[in-house]
């Protein structure tokens, strides 16, 4: 339920094809990721499991023509997770349809809130 003190938002989720879709939960693993060099610490910063992350990260993978996220193991020289160039872009690339998404409904979303009770 909104609360009266929140600001009118979009949640947008790409469906890039049947089966596969790319939203803000998905976005905001890959900046995690990219913040912290790590799955699992994305995924704690999301209070996600380290298998659900990594559903995630493969999903994400799979779906794309390249891998967005690179991983190394963990070990005695310790695992990692990068983006790679092709996350980077679907990331940056997200959050210009999001940012001009929010642009173009910005008056109706407020709109609709001075409508609410």
């Amino acid at each position: 339920m909104a609360r009266a003190d929140r600001q009118p938002a979009l949640s947008l989720r790409v469906i890039l094809r049947k089966g596969s879709a790319f939203g803000p939960g998905k976005a905001e693993l890959l900046e995690h990721i990219r913040d912290t060099g790590s799955i699992a610490a994305a995924g704690r910063r999301m209070k996600m499991s380290y298998t659900r992350a990594w559903g995630l990260v493969e999903a994400m993978n799979h779906d794309f023509a390249a891998p967005l996220v690179h991983s190394a193991k963990g070990g005695a020289e310790r695992g990692g997770a990068v983006l790679t160039a092709l996350g980077a872009e679907v990331l940056q690339r997200y959050r210009r349809m999001q940012s001009a998404s929010m642009r173009a409904t910005a008056s109706d979303l407020h709109a609709l809130r001075r409508k609410l009770r």
